[in-house]
């Protein structure tokens, strides 16, 4: 079939949850949940993706918007990324959020992308992206990971058939900031730790969150835990705009004098799912905030780290990354 021109699918644009959740368990997989876009379309342009019922949800107004609560903030799915960077709210007590999201693509991307559907985006591997029957497609190889591969975007850590990495920023400053997703389905509603939110392919092959048919993402709750704590956060990429990382980099620190006294670090571009660097948060929690434990913390980062062919330069990149954060939050 042509790349470039979409498949026919039933285009539906409900109002209220009630109505969209009505679609989408009427059509099941067959239904596709379209929020700003920016990852569906290319999916049914290239056809690598042919729904029959696309459900556009930006008329839901429920969806949208952040407002703080007693105990934090929540963020609807549909608030853009703009005005998750421009909130006042955001910036004042959650900067690592707003820092994160002005890193993604590109300033008109941002004015359309949303929260919700950059965290849950789909794998941005080559070869699947393309539509070839690899293992994340229902296929029984990685062509990734193959002595011919391109493979230099790919994982360092959690590699099980698919070395697929997670390509938000948004991700890794909600690891940190311990936040929350709102789930809704016919069944109800349910609030889930932002770190079950994604999973990796040992648990599901075809899927990088816990999203099944009939589910839509409502929200995002960020508690008041890391309110106002030293951040940081920093994207390498190939290009300073429209491009995903490579590595990047999310911490959230707090200091008493020169002792860190908690730490929370989370790094996308090498696993599967924004990865929770647990081994150097117990290194560095307790320690000095200097270059020593800025060193040894870079040191911790690649533990466990498995390069490819072509991704070598992830590990130090990502050591140096961690200890940026330490040295610079």
């Amino acid at each position: 079939m042509p790349k470039d021109v979409m498949a026919n699918f039933q285009l539906f644009q409900p109002t209220d949850m009630d109505n969209a959740l009505e679609v989408v368990e009427r059509y099941g997989e067959d239904s596709w949940i379209m929020a700003g876009g920016q990852d569906s379309l290319d999916w049914f342009k290239d056809r690598a993706k042919q729904p029959g019922a696309v459900v556009d949800i930006n008329g839901i107004d429920e969806l949208k918007g952040i407002k703080e609560t007693a105990d934090g903030i929540e963020i609807g799915a549909l608030t853009t990324l703009t005005e998750v960077i421009e909130n006042s709210v955001i910036k004042e007590k959650y900067g690592v959020l707003s820092e994160a999201a002005s890193n993604v693509a590109s300033p008109q991307i941002r004015n359309v992308g949303t929260i919700g559907g950059n965290i849950s985006q789909d794998a941005r591997c080559w070869y699947y992206r393309y539509g070839l029957d690899c293992y994340r497609a229902g296929g029984n190889t990685c062509y990734a990971d193959t002595p011919e591969g391109i493979d230099r975007e790919h994982c360092l850590f959690g590699a099980d058939r698919c070395v697929a990495v997670s390509p938000s920023d948004t991700a890794p400053a909600l690891v940190v900031l311990d936040a929350q997703v709102v789930i809704v389905n016919a069944d109800g509603e349910k609030t889930v730790p932002i770190e079950e939110f994604f999973i990796g392919p040992d648990i599901d092959i075809t899927r990088m969150t816990i999203l099944q048919p009939g589910d839509i993402l409502k929200a995002i709750k960020i508690p008041t835990t890391w309110a106002g704590a030293r951040f940081y956060f920093e994207k390498e990429a190939d290009r300073n705009v429209w491009d995903f990382a490579l590595v990047n980099i999310a911490s959230a620190m707090k200091v008493k004098g020169d002792t860190i006294t908690d730490i929370r670090m989370a790094i996308g571009g090498v696993e599967c799912v924004p990865k929770r660097m647990s081994v150097v948060e117990g290194v560095v929690k307790g320690g000095a905030r200097n270059e020593e434990t800025a060193g040894l913390a870079a040191g911790s980062a690649s533990r466990g780290a498995t390069a490819l062919n072509y991704n070598h330069f992830k590990v130090p990149l990502m050591e140096n990354l961690v200890k940026r954060a330490i040295r610079e939050s």
